[in-house]
Order: C-alpha cells, then structure tokens, then sequence
C-alpha cells in the first residue's frame, strides 16, 4: 500500500518561514516556527495566523439540508438562522461520537461543515447514507481538497482583519459567517476558533488565492505583531481552554456525556444516538472527562493511567505544559466518583506518580492576557 502524504497548498510559504514540520492525521503540517510557547503567548496577546488546511471541508445543499443536520447531528438544524453557524456532534447510533463540527448555514442557504482531520470522507458518506436511509433531498460533498483554511486568533485579530475584510466584522457574533472578500479574495469568514481568544476563520477556494491573503495578513499584521502559528501551540492553545481533540477525547467511543458535552444536546428532537444518551443519562454511572492540574512537576500525556490509594480511576486522553500557568495540565476520563473539585489524584507519569489537583474548566481564564502583561 502507498501512502500519500498530504501537504497544504501553502506548504512552499511555511518553508520560506523556517516552519518545523510535523505529520498528523496525514498531513504534513508545521509544528512551530520559532518555539511554541514563545507562539502560544503571541496568540493570547496578540494575534497569530494559522494554517489549519488539514482540516475538512463538506457542503451540504438541498430542500432537506437542515432536515439531515438535524438528525445526524445534536443540534435542531432549522434553528440556525442565515449567518449563523453552531458546534455540535455527529454519532453512531449507539450514542458515540463520529466527530465534533462546526456547520455554518451560509446566506445562499448551503451549509457548510467543518469536520477534524482526516474524517472529511467518513463524515461525508455517513451524511449521504442517513439521507438516503431517511429519503431526504439532501447530498453532502467532500470539497476539503478544493479550500485552504486560515485562522486569525486572539485579541488583535478582528484590528488587523478589519484592514482586508470588505465586509463590517466589528458585531459579528460568536458562530457569526458571510460571504467576504479579503484582500480583494473571495471567502467564506466566520468568527470561530479554538483558542479560546477572539478569532475568525477564513475558507478560500481556489486554494491558490490563499497564497495572496496569507501573505497580506503577515504584512498588514505587522503593527499587530502578527506570527505564524504551528499545530503545536494550537494543541496547547484547545488544551488550556479545555477543547477537544477528536483523535484523544474520542479515542474507542465516547458518547457526548461522558466528553462534557451535554451542553450541546438539543433534546427537543429526534437525532440519531438519542435514546443511547437517554438510557446513559438514566444510569448516570459513566466516567466523564475532567481537568487535572498538576502540583507537582511532571507532563502528562495521553495514555497515562490516574490513581487515587493506588487505585487506576481513569486516564489521561491528553496532556501537555501549560505555557500560561507553567505547569502540567490534563483533560482525563475519571471515574464519578472521584470528580470532585479540589480533590487530588495521581497521574502515573513514568512509572512516577505525580500529584494533580481536580479543578473546574477552563486552566486559564479570558482575563488571562491582561492579568499577566
């Protein structure tokens, strides 16, 4: 078998860069350009520019679109209005998760899905297989090899994109998308993220215009002191605020309950995976995914077993130093009983067990910037 690694249209730009490079979920990606912290406390303080075309694209059209969201996802489709878009999940009919997404209903009526890394093609053939199962006029395509994605994140982002954009982003809300010219390209812009900071993302078609807008960001960015940014503090960045990573907190079926995403669940209709939830919710006696501190030095990673009195309660699905508080942090599926806020367990770190305290999401607040100057 051969193996076809993926690098982004942008690929040549973050060599000219010094970018560093990583492989994930297929892709050939930067890591970091200077270091990752020195780019994951731009981000909160400033702003950084993203490459994130690794991730899918899939657009969704006919008279039934919202009528197949809304089954195959948590959320009621038809209640997202024109430029708006929502964070849900598709699952399995057994309740587990296929994927976090964002959709966005563009002003044309098509939605636009953006699922994880290398889950492009899965999500797309299960969208057209609950429709047709279900006899719904709707068909989602795979067009993620036909779009370049860029980010712009953190404070000063909506100040340098309002310099390119040809449209008013100053009240765009949270989940907010249109149709905009940037930089004289057409895009599709939406204020999402996943850092936790202010931020937009940019979807340009054909790729080869992105070239133009990257390029225009880093120079009109500069009063803003713009930087690229690599994967590696874009995990850090969801880590501290306490987002998913698909391939970690989903790793051999979780169900939103267990992931802390019941907050997404519309349970006033009918979604594929809902009398699942409805019969774990009953039981109530699932593991569900916590955030762990470290109080003693030590890095968790993904994998790691959690103790109490010697006792494995759960483990870790991922880890890493907080470059903002300077300590070790974790997201860990933990037993109910052993969740509790200010309680303290062990991560087995290296055969080395590292104490960790239980504490309430997220590890770093958004005053975090301008407490710490």
């Amino acid at each position: 078998m051969i193996f076809l690694l993926l690098r982004s249209p942008l690929h040549e730009i973050h060599v000219e860069l010094g970018a560093k490079f990583t492989i994930f979920a297929g892709h050939e990606m930067p890591l970091q350009y200077t270091s990752i912290r020195d780019e994951h406390l731009n981000v909160r303080r400033n702003v950084g520019l993203f490459d994130v075309s690794h991730m899918g694209n899939v657009i969704i059209e006919g008279k039934d679109a919202a009528g197949l969201l809304s089954l195959a996802t948590l959320e009621d489709a038809n209640r997202i209005e024109r430029n708006k878009g929502q964070y849900t999940a598709i699952l399995r009919e057994d309740g587990t998760i296929i994927d976090d997404t964002i959709f966005l209903h563009l002003p044309d009526e098509k939605y636009a899905l953006v699922p994880n890394a290398g889950r492009s093609e899965v999500v797309t053939n299960w969208l057209n297989d609950v429709a047709e199962k279900n006899n719904l006029d709707a068909k989602a395509e795979d067009v993620s090899r036909e779009y370049v994605i860029l980010a712009i994140q953190g404070p000063k982002s909506r100040d340098l994109l309002r310099k390119i954009i040809d449209i008013d982003i100053e009240n765009m809300p949270l989940f907010g998308c249109d149709y905009a010219k940037v930089s004289g390209v057409d895009c599709i812009v939406s204020r999402t993220g996943y850092t936790g900071e202010l931020g937009f993302e940019l979807q340009i078609t054909p790729p080869e215009n992105s070239k133009k807008v990257f390029y225009d960001i880093l120079n009109v960015g500069k009063e803003f002191n713009v930087k690229p940014i690599g994967l590696g503090a874009r995990d850090t960045l969801r880590l501290e605020k306490c987002f998913l990573l698909a391939g970690n907190e989903f790793e051999g079926g979780r169900t939103p309950l267990e992931a802390g995403l019941s907050w997404l669940i519309n349970w006033d209709h009918d979604f594929i995976g809902k009398d699942a939830l409805l019969k774990q919710k009953e039981k109530g006696n699932y593991e569900r995914l916590t955030c762990l501190e470290c109080i003693e030095k030590g890095i968790p990673r993904h994998g790691y077993a959690v103790e109490k009195d010697g006792k494995v309660v759960g483990r870790v699905s991922s880890g890493n130093i907080s470059p903002c508080l300077n300590k070790g942090i974790a997201l860990a599926y933990i037993k109910p009983e052993y969740r509790e806020v200010g309680s303290i367990l062990d991560i087995v770190i290296r055969d080395k067990k590292i104490r960790a305290k239980v504490v309430k999401p997220p590890f770093v607040s958004k005053d975090w910037a301008r407490e710490n100057p």
